[in-house]
């Protein structure tokens, strides 16, 4: 039941997939509208947040600002998973995207601009594959504390040296 932590394997195995529909984040006080069906809830001092698809929302009437399509990263990653949520925003932010993260127990699930989504996906099968080729590359790095530290910093290299690619 434990998840991944190697941050190398995690990237090379993500495999994004989008879900279908429009998610938006709202806010209640007290008790889930009958009929709305939160995908994720975030107990806050000023309420309860709601990740909902947007048809539950727009019938509750439940107010909103932020359209999201969502992507479930496929790989099972462990809670305690050094760096792929870094890496993950580092390159959706180089790429100009915006991610909400949520951490399920088995995978963590990105929440981008809806209209960006198909965009944000393509981002992550690209470090996907860049980091495949970089584990071929170099051959498989030798188990430890540091290997983590260690891609995380070639990951870090390479988007910095891509800061300047354009994806559409």
């Amino acid at each position: 039941m434990t998840g991944e932590t190697d941050l190398r394997e995690l990237l090379t195995s993500m495999r994004p997939r989008p879900n279908p529909g429009r998610y938006v984040f709202t806010t209640v006080d007290g008790d889930i509208p009958p009929g709305v069906r939160p995908v994720a809830t975030v107990a806050e001092q000023e309420g309860l947040t709601l990740v909902v698809p947007q048809r539950d929302a727009d019938a509750a009437g439940l107010e909103y600002d932020y359209v999201a399509g969502w992507i479930t990263l496929g790989v099972h990653s462990a809670l305690d998973a050094v760096g792929l949520t870094a890496a993950v925003a580092r390159e959706l932010a180089a790429a100009g995207l915006s991610c909400n993260v949520v951490a399920g127990f088995y995978h963590d699930h990105l929440f981008v601009p809806y209209q960006h989504a198909a965009r944000a996906v393509g981002v992550l099968e690209d470090l996907s594959r860049r980091s495949a080729r970089s584990r071929r590359r170099e051959g498989e790095p030798p188990p430890g504390p540091d290997v983590a530290g260690d891609i995380a910093g070639d990951i870090a290299g390479d988007i910095a040296g891509d800061a300047g690619r354009v994806y559409r």
